[in-house]
């Protein structure tokens, strides 16, 4: 190989000749997933408006995954179609609400904090549902807070996450463990809301 590697050369090919000496390339080795960039973003968003990040157990007991939400017994998440139960009182978190719960209990307010984390669900895979996904909640406690501030802070986090542009909307829901309740709609951040 070396010989026709010498002819190549001496026939005028050397720009095609390979120097066998040179080291090997290091292949690249790859990005942060999309998931946890975008889960590092929403969390620096927060940061800048002062919240602390809270982290707690996937496992978890009942009382803190229902119970001190106001949760009742026959409400259809305490279900085990609904829930992942490993051995009752101990299931896998369905929200990240009992991070919220651990921290009321560790510390008196003013709170100021975001919860995210995984969350599991037994739902049958499709393109809007999957038995683990991820999931962030906040949470403001002390004097003088307002519904208008949850809303404020859900705008500055839209507007900071998707561009300007970006507009949320507020429907009234019902949600029988907090009071008031809303659900929020957030404009299209690619169309620019034009269909």
């Amino acid at each position: 190989r070396i010989e026709e590697l010498a002819k190549s050369k001496s026939a005028g090919g050397a720009k095609s000749v390979i120097d066998l000496t040179l080291p090997g390339r290091a292949p690249e080795l790859g990005r942060r997933h999309p998931i946890y960039k975008t889960w590092e973003d929403m969390v620096e968003v927060f940061a800048r408006l002062v919240f602390d990040v809270a982290y707690g157990p996937e496992i978890e007991h009942e009382r803190n995954n229902f119970e001190a939400l106001n949760i009742p017994l026959d409400h259809p998440s305490r279900d085990a179609f609904d829930t992942f139960y490993l051995e009752r009182p101990w299931l896998l978190r369905s929200h990240t609400s009992p991070v919220q719960i651990r921290t009321m209990k560790q510390r008196k307010p003013p709170i100021r904090v975001i919860a995210p984390g995984k969350v599991f669900r037994p739902d049958k895979p499709d393109a809007g549902h999957s038995p683990m996904f991820h999931q962030i909640e906040g949470l403001i406690v002390g004097p003088g807070i307002t519904f208008a501030h949850l809303k404020g802070v859900i705008d500055l986090f839209a507007k900071s996450m998707w561009g300007d542009r970006t507009n949320i909307r507020f429907r009234p829901s019902f949600f029988p463990f907090t009071e008031p309740s809303a659900e929020v709609d957030v404009s299209c951040f690619i169309c620019g809301a034009k269909g």
